[in-house]
């Protein structure tokens, strides 16, 4: 007679909350956010300066003398 060993496989969907690997997924992806709007906020400021510096020099090569921006007394 032979005897037949049996093996169960489960799946946990879940891993548990003291698996130190468990969260390595979810950290990468929060780096990767954190990564994606630093450089979305860098890019709206250079967008920005980028238009204030054009329109200075726009101004500048249509021969005017006074475009300095003016800031309205508060």
């Amino acid at each position: 007679m032979s005897t037949r060993a049996t093996c169960e496989l489960t799946y946990d969907p879940e891993p548990s909350l003291t698996d130190p690997n468990a969260d390595n997924g979810r950290r990468g992806a929060i780096l990767g956010l954190l990564i994606a709007a630093v450089i979305l906020a860098f890019g709206l400021w250079l967008a920005h300066d980028l238009t204030a510096a054009s329109k200075l020099q726009d101004c500048l090569m249509s021969g005017r003398t006074n475009c300095n921006v003016i800031e309205p007394a508060r």
